[in-house]
């Protein structure tokens, strides 16, 4: 059993994080703004900020694990989100020195690569807000790729994440954009939560990012 804290945990994949999580055993802490709005399967719920490092700190205490499930809503709010949650995170895990836990954040697809120099964010067409939520996640993997002193992952979902059914069943892998045997780039949530559950029971990518997809 793992002691997690998720930030984040009221939003579409943290409460599925939370709900996998649960289902297996672990003891899960939810992490949100308003805990009166909390109606989740977690243990416990607290508040917390996750843009202040020292609420980051006091949060991942005696934990052994740190999901970061935070979303900014549209393109700005992620702009204004996103890569300064990267480091207030990793400031409050540095407070901790070696007893902090791992953190795992979920990130974004837009940086995955479809060809040879080329990055799902060169689509041609994409509105203005998805890129802008594409670079937002973009900007924080480049910080946590400076980071050798905080075991942290990222785990990027494929191109498309949508509400669907648990099925358990997903491939990895690294920096390419993944797609099924049907040609698709997709996963359910319930899937992403699968897999990043199981990245936090056999720990296969510390210190780099990750992606999954429907088989």
């Amino acid at each position: 059993m793992a002691r997690i804290a998720v930030i984040g945990a009221n939003g579409t994949i943290g409460s599925a994080v939370v709900t996998e999580a649960v289902a297996r055993g672990h003891e899960v802490v939810a992490v949100v703004r308003d805990p009166d709005r909390y109606r989740g399967d977690a243990a416990a719920v607290e508040r917390g900020d996750v843009l202040d490092p020292a609420d980051v700190a006091r949060l991942a205490a005696g934990r052994d694990v740190l999901v970061s499930a935070v979303g900014g809503g549209d393109g700005p709010g992620h702009l204004a989100l996103i890569e300064p949650a990267a480091r207030s995170l990793v400031e409050g895990l540095r407070a901790l020195g070696g007893d902090a836990p791992r953190l795992i954040a979920v990130g974004g697809a837009g940086s995955l690569e479809t060809g040879p120099g080329l990055r799902l964010w060169d689509t041609p067409g994409l509105p203005q807000p998805i890129l802008q939520i594409m670079h937002a996640h973009g900007a924080a993997l480049d910080y946590y790729r400076t980071v050798s002193d905080v075991r942290w992952t990222v785990l990027s979902p494929a191109a498309e994440i949508e509400p669907g059914e648990r099925t358990g069943l997903y491939r990895t892998g690294l920096e390419q954009v993944l797609t099924s045997a049907a040609g698709r780039s997709w996963i359910s949530v319930p899937d992403y939560a699968v897999a990043l559950v199981d990245e936090i029971e056999q720990p296969e990518h510390i210190g780099e990012r990750f992606t999954c997809c429907a088989l």
